[in-house]
């Protein structure tokens, strides 16, 4: 796939999330940390008009003058920005507005590509569909996240693959030696700067397990009292279970003796050995403490990941999210993209299954803070 099809194609896939959303669906924002559809749609297309075509398209015509301070989300250095709470009170401009945006857009990179193949301009734009690719899985779990919230618990489309009833192909445990291992991106291609800096870790011998924790676990942890014995929380994570009273994953309710849980076709009753999904840090910490194990470092987790059949959670590592040696910000505003994140936030290693395809590799560093569930993340035990 060349860098036009690479980049029509990803356009094409984000809009294509949308397809089966209301008007109504585009505009709502149940919580700070999930964005509007319409906000997503925006924003992946302001990456481009802000960092490419204002800086390497002669004469470009910025879309609208205020797109900048609307959609820009974190990036200080490309100015001023709505406070990140109020991007659900953007009922102006429209969604067809936004619709209309996107094809403004494309239609000026594809005449920036014609007219301009310098290697810096292909690095950039294969920047802007990688993190497009990381916002359409934002997008889904943003859906779900509304839907999931909203009483009647409405469907996203009956049809979708995307159910989450995966289960494990892959029992017990894969034994690595102690040694000293190489850590980081080699490879050719695409990669994020937070993957940069190949270094050596030394570590001692563990286990890991094969297969990832299931909902029968989180059951036997739930029915067990995993939730209300402080015994097996870390201090933070035992004031988190207070403080908004979690007694089960994201998306699970008890419903005559029965546990049930919002899908993206809508709310089912669990399946017992298929992978637990929506699980935050605190709550790993907390199974693995009950399970006599533990979480596995992002280092481990790397070693041992060609052995592994990893790719349906993003599964949390007992990691903190810190620079590797030698790692260095870019100038500017995209040098903000990673580096300044990294602080108070846990490394997640693998995929899941609404990761863009391909997008993810063995070396890639997720990161969330602690409490986050609303991704599909899930469990992976080491001894």
């Amino acid at each position: 796939m060349n860098l036009t099809e690479h980049f029509l194609d990803t356009r094409k896939h984000t809009q294509s999330i949308c397809k089966t959303l209301t008007i109504e669906d585009h505009v709502v924002q149940v919580a700070v940390f999930a964005s509007p559809a319409k906000w997503h749609l925006a924003h992946t297309t302001w990456f481009f008009e802000t960092f490419i075509l204002k800086v390497h398209a002669p004469n470009y015509k910025e879309y609208h003058k205020d797109y900048n301070f609307l959609f820009n989300s974190y990036y200080n250095n490309a100015g001023d920005r709505v406070f990140r709470a109020n991007r659900g009170n953007m009922t102006r401009p429209s969604v067809e507005e936004i619709y209309n945006y996107r094809k403004y857009v494309d239609e000026a990179i594809l005449k920036l590509i014609i007219n301009n193949d310098s290697d810096t301009l292909k690095d950039l734009i294969t920047l802007g569909i990688h993190h497009e690719q990381q916002h359409q899985e934002l997008l889904l779990t943003d859906i779900k996240y509304m839907l999931g919230h909203n009483p009647l618990f409405p469907a996203y489309d009956t049809d979708t693959s995307l159910l989450a009833n995966e289960k494990n192909k892959d029992s017990g445990f894969h034994s690595v030696e102690e040694g000293i291992y190489t850590i980081g991106f080699q490879a050719t291609g695409f990669s994020y700067d937070n993957e940069m800096g190949v270094h050596k870790v030394y570590l001692h011998d563990f286990e890991i397990s094969k297969g990832l924790v299931t909902n029968e676990e989180i059951i036997q942890f739930i029915e067990d009292g995993g939730y209300s014995n402080f015994t097996f929380w870390l201090d933070e994570g035992w004031s988190w279970v207070e403080a908004n009273e979690i007694n089960a994953p994201l998306y699970w309710h008890k419903i005559k003796g029965e546990w049930h849980h919002f899908t993206l076709k809508g709310l089912q009753k669990v399946v017992s050995k298929s992978i637990a999904n929506h699980i935050s840090f605190y709550e790993a910490a907390a199974f693995a403490e009950w399970k006599g194990m533990r979480l596995p470092t992002e280092f481990e987790w790397e070693v041992a990941a060609q052995k592994l059949n990893w790719g349906k959670r993003w599964e949390w590592t007992n990691s903190a999210y810190l620079p590797y040696p030698k790692f260095k910000k870019a100038e500017g505003a995209l040098g903000e993209y990673n580096g300044k994140f990294m602080i108070n936030q846990m490394v997640l290693r693998g995929a899941s299954i609404a990761t863009a395809p391909n997008h993810s590799r063995k070396t890639y560093r997720n990161f969330f803070h602690p409490d986050a569930r609303w991704q599909f993340t899930g469990i992976r035990l080491a001894k």
